[in-house]
């Protein structure tokens, strides 16, 4: 499997959006702690799944050429950008 290196500036807006999640997620395990409604928690769980899901997203479009393997039959290729998509889904 291929190693994707990114630039500092396609990186960028991947980090920014987990650091957002993972801000998100302290404050989830607060309101879980704190006994809050179940349905204000499940919005903010479903906000975290949606950020951590966009930086999967922003990271295989912006590395899109490096993920497929160099001299990779482009139906194997295909095949594997596929798995790479569902497995966010």
């Amino acid at each position: 499997m291929s190693e994707v290196h990114l630039s500092e500036a396609e990186l960028e807006p991947v980090v920014k959006r987990l650091r957002r999640a993972h801000g998100q997620l302290a404050g989830v395990l607060r309101m879980v702690e704190e006994g809050r409604e179940c349905g204000d928690i499940v919005t903010q769980l479903a906000a975290v799944s949606k950020a951590i899901d966009r930086a999967g997203f922003t990271m295989i479009a912006s590395g899109l050429q490096q993920c497929i393997l160099e001299g990779e039959d482009a139906a194997d290729a295909k095949v594997r950008l596929e798995k790479m998509f569902m497995a966010l889904s």
